[in-house]
């Protein structure tokens, strides 16, 4: 059974960055799919970007061209470097593992077996 746990959230001004790291262990699948979501106050768990063993990298729209998503040297570790971060961007971010492709639907959180128990985001206007 995969493991999760993230790490790196706190709390910054609109404009500024942040780095969350996701550590896995346990994990032995030579096709996956580890994605990053997050979950806003009243609001439904949202996929945020997604990135398979081969690297192809997928990303929602509000975030694109802000935040990349990318493995660690070892590939046990999944970065989320996000810059230019806005108050929207707010909420409590899990990484997530699928023992399978990314595929289409990589965003729906129902697709996903392990997640880890989240950091927190607060971006400041």
């Amino acid at each position: 059974q995969e493991r999760l746990m993230e790490s790196g959230g706190g709390t910054v001004h609109a404009g500024g960055s942040l780095r969350l790291s996701c550590e896995v262990s346990g994990w032995t699948d030579v096709t996956y799919c580890m994605a990053w979501f997050r979950q806003a106050p009243g609001k439904e768990r949202e996929g945020v970007a997604s990135i398979s063993e081969s690297g192809t990298r997928q990303y929602t729209n509000s975030v694109r061209g802000r935040f990349t998503v990318s493995h660690g040297s070892s590939k046990n570790t999944v970065y989320l470097q996000m810059n230019s971060l806005k108050p929207e961007d707010t909420g409590l971010y899990y990484c997530a593992y699928m023992s399978a492709g990314c595929g289409a639907y990589w965003y729906r959180p129902r697709e996903y077996t392990d997640w880890g128990q989240g950091t927190l985001v607060t971006v400041s206007s």
